[in-house]
């Protein structure tokens, strides 16, 4: 079951993002742990969208789209921002020593250490998060 949303890029409608999470999980009984694992990579990256994407600029939209495998096997997030992208392949570790104290640069850590894959693409305007299902 496909969803999409489209909202201006001011944080208040991160609201949005969040009752299409609840909805979703709880149309596929996801709960607990796994639920706050979803919930915290899919606004992590509309914060980024929002805030380094298209840098709050409320003319500027966020794209948030769902959909399932065949199966329901694998929860597929996507998010895409109207900026101009950027260098996914050189991030900083935010666990190296001259990282750890910095204020920023953590979320998409956060989102590759909670989702089972994240994939970057289109310039990194795009990204794609997927959750497989856990029987609870």
């Amino acid at each position: 079951m496909k969803r999409t949303i489209n909202f201006s890029s001011i944080p208040e409608n991160l609201t949005l993002v969040e009752k299409l999470v609840d909805d979703i999980c709880t149309d596929h009984d996801i709960n607990g742990d796994y639920y706050g694992n979803i919930m915290i990579s899919i606004t992590e990256a509309v914060n980024n969208a929002i805030q380094h994407g298209n840098k709050y600029d409320p003319s500027k939209n966020v794209e948030v789209g769902f959909d399932t495998d065949n199966d329901a096997e694998i929860l597929s997030f996507t998010v895409e921002d109207e900026g101009e992208g950027f260098d996914f392949n050189s991030l900083a570790d935010p666990t190296e020593p001259e990282n750890i104290e910095k204020l920023n640069g953590r979320g998409i850590f956060l989102m590759q250490n909670l989702a089972d894959e994240v994939d970057f693409s289109k310039e990194g305007r795009v990204v794609e998060l997927n959750f497989k299902m856990v029987p609870n």
